[in-house]
């Protein structure tokens, strides 16, 4: 991989729980709780994992929406998790987002030509107002939509056409990187798929690096070069896409593809039903916090956290993981053979 645009370090978001008589801290949600992730220019990483693991979190430290614990966080080689107010003005341009909701992440007040306009002025972008108009014109041609739509409010465009303003106006600051958050979850499926389609072609347009944070599998594989999977605040596993949708290498992620359904008449992954519900962040389990629910924990996994390790794996060397079945003997790690992929007769 080439030089990081984006480099995480030991990322820590802990939200403090206040109670009592004189309204003191008594403990604290560990949300994101020690991630560490690099992302390239040009490439995309996915942040996968159940609702409530951290993803979201984590993509809105990276826009510095709120002051992380502790961690770092570097882009193209400076700092910025520690930038004051007026220093990450300069940071933000390079760094927009796409949010979930197209309807309510639009102004209804503005016409779209007012919220394309609206990033432009606010960086100092264009010349005069002619070279406003042509950007304008521009992003519409980028995200596939007629020039005169710039006349029309939010609520007269479908749910894709006001996504598509959204990654429009992501674009008009012209940034490095941009952070999709459940871009496409509440889209219709072939809705999804244009607006997958053309995150894909405007990165290769523009050499945009993604941070697409998702939990569904079946769009990371069609569209990520790396995955990071996370569960209860901390990445589990991190591979690229070919090897760990291949050869998963900790029992989560090998789960989570059990339940991806297989567009082939007849045929189903076979399925892994994880036992209990997902521990408290408030409280994590001691141990590897997957213990609760592995079907494969064995009395290290219950004392000791494990850390992020490369694993043997024939298809890349970037394959990590924090598992301590990879320090079993082969004969007796049951993830040392690829399964999570296998298909059985439905």
């Amino acid at each position: 991989m080439s030089a990081a645009l984006l480099d995480v370090t030991d990322l820590k978001k802990h939200y403090p729980l206040k109670g009592g008589l004189l309204g003191g801290t008594t403990g604290y949600v560990y949300a994101v709780d020690g991630v560490s992730f690099q992302i390239a220019r040009a490439e995309t990483l996915s942040l996968v994992g159940e609702s409530g693991c951290g993803k979201s979190t984590v993509g809105k430290a990276v826009l510095r929406l709120f002051d992380i614990t502790s961690g770092q966080v570097v882009l193209d080689g400076k700092r910025i998790d520690d930038l004051s107010t007026g220093a990450l003005r300069a940071v933000r341009r390079r760094v927009q987002v796409v949010f979930q909701d197209p309807f309510s992440s639009l102004n209804p007040r503005m016409r779209v030509r007012d919220i394309l306009a609206e990033p432009i002025r606010n960086f100092g972008l264009a010349k005069d107002g002619r070279d406003l108009e042509a950007r304008v014109a521009a992003l519409m041609d980028k995200v596939r939509l007629p020039r005169d739509a710039v006349n029309r409010w939010p609520h007269e465009f479908s749910g894709g056409q006001r996504q598509r303003i959204g990654i429009a106006r992501a674009l008009a600051a012209e940034p490095d990187l941009i952070v999709c958050d459940e871009a496409v979850s509440a889209l219709d499926v072939s809705v999804k798929a244009q607006i997958v389609n053309l995150l894909q072609d405007l990165q290769q347009e523009l050499g945009l690096a993604l941070l697409f944070i998702s939990h569904d599998l079946a769009i990371v594989e069609h569209m990520t070069h790396r995955v990071a999977v996370m569960y209860l605040g901390k990445i589990v596993e991190v591979a690229p896409k070919r090897s760990l949708f291949a050869a998963p290498k900790h029992p989560y992620t090998e789960a989570l593809l059990s339940a991806v359904p297989v567009p082939m008449p007849g045929k189903a992954r076979e399925r892994i039903l994880l036992k209990g519900d997902v521990p408290s962040p408030i409280n994590p389990p001691k141990g590897c916090r997957f213990h609760t629910r592995c079907p494969y924990a064995f009395d290290r996994c219950r004392a000791e956290e494990p850390r992020l390790n490369h694993v043997a794996t024939a298809l890349d060397p970037g394959h990590v993981a924090a598992c301590h079945l990879h320090d079993l003997p082969a004969a007796e790690n049951p993830l040392a053979v690829a399964k999570g992929a296998a298909l059985v007769a439905a």
